[in-house]
């Protein structure tokens, strides 16, 4: 149930986010969901990739910083409170949540959620034990 997560140290600097963007488009891969956190002078560009492997060859061989993390994906309905149940199933197994991002898909009436967590598998087991909806990479790619 885990998912590869690309994250890309970017300079503020004019044109950077796309000489990245061009890097993985010639790489082959398609950008699934993202989020960009900046300061100043940087940012953390996270990313979910069909092709990570090939994304992060192709970044490294253009001299961008570039680490691939292991991350979960959930499935939540689309509905108010929903995302609450999750954050609870965590918070009582006492697993902390150090950041997520969202998305949504045209093909299904949820919302999915990226977590970065210090334990996937300890979280990944107790939301599955909850019932809560996990993907993998392979239902998280072709659900798009």
């Amino acid at each position: 149930m885990i998912i590869k997560q690309i994250s890309i140290f970017v300079e503020n600097k004019k044109g950077r986010l796309a000489e990245i963007t061009e890097t993985i488009a010639k790489s082959g891969a398609n950008i699934r969901a993202l989020s960009i956190a900046d300061t100043t002078d940087f940012g953390i560009l996270r990313l979910i990739v069909d092709k990570p492997d090939e994304a992060a060859a192709s970044l490294k061989e253009a001299g961008i910083t570039v680490s691939v993390t292991n991350v979960i994906a959930i499935g939540i309905d689309d509905t108010p409170g929903a995302f609450s149940v999750p954050m609870r199933i965590l918070s009582d197994a006492e697993i902390d949540v150090e950041y997520m991002y969202a998305f949504i898909t045209r093909k299904s009436e949820k919302a999915y959620v990226i977590l970065r967590v210090a334990d996937n598998d300890a979280a990944a087991k107790v939301l599955l034990d909850k019932g809560v909806e996990l993907l993998d990479e392979e239902g998280f790619h072709s659900m798009m």
